[in-house]
């Protein structure tokens, strides 16, 4: 049956596919670590996911490009982890859980975060990625500041402009201690829910 075999042979290729922009990705975390953006190319990245720039091209046009991809993987990966945690009925608990999630991701990709908080400026792609993310957890944080009794609203003490602050604050934090160790991550982590559970009312 030709038709059977055509789709057959159109979802393996779909496969292969997956596995090399996969590997495509991997590599340019991994370069990420031992180049830095700026002193990576694309024949590096190629080289390492073991194609031909040819090749690589078929996929994404520039090393830009391939970042921003990069990023979208990483923030969804973080949203994903997150979003269950923050939406839990009990805010102690969303909190602490949130908090440990982003002990998680900073862990595993911190210098793809890191990359994307600093290109978020220059590169529109990557910002808007950036920011969509942060408007999601700015919804979560309001969402588990009102479970504990904060007003909702935009006013500075409302819930609203609370959580945009906290947000950017736990970026800002993560961002520094992400450049120094695993141990600075874990303060950072401890200090972030502190604040968050002071300014929820759950702790004076």
């Amino acid at each position: 049956m030709p038709g059977h075999h055509s789709a057959r042979g159109r979802r393996t290729a779909e496969r292969k596919g997956d596995v090399r922009e996969r590997a495509i990705l991997d590599t340019c975390e991994a370069l990420l670590a031992q180049k830095g953006y700026d002193a990576m190319t694309v024949g590096d990245i190629a080289q390492g996911a073991g194609i031909t720039r040819g090749a690589l091209y078929f996929y994404f046009a520039s090393k830009q490009e391939v970042v921003t991809a990069l990023v979208a993987r990483t923030v969804e990966h973080l949203w994903e982890r997150s979003r269950a945690t923050v939406q839990t009925d009990e805010p102690r608990g969303a909190i602490a859980a949130a908090m440990q999630r982003r002990v998680e991701l900073w862990n595993e990709h911190g210098l793809v975060m890191r990359t994307a908080i600093d290109l978020s400026l220059t590169v529109p792609e990557i910002g808007e990625l950036w920011n969509h993310t942060a408007d999601l957890f700015i919804e979560a944080i309001t969402a588990v500041l009102e479970r504990a009794g904060i007003q909702a609203g935009a006013a500075p003490d409302q819930a609203s402009a609370m959580a945009r602050a906290l947000c950017w604050m736990i970026e800002r934090t993560f961002y520094h201690a992400s450049q120094e160790s695993r141990e600075k991550l874990q303060e950072a982590s401890a200090t972030c829910e502190h604040i968050w559970l002071t300014s929820a009312g759950l702790i004076s």
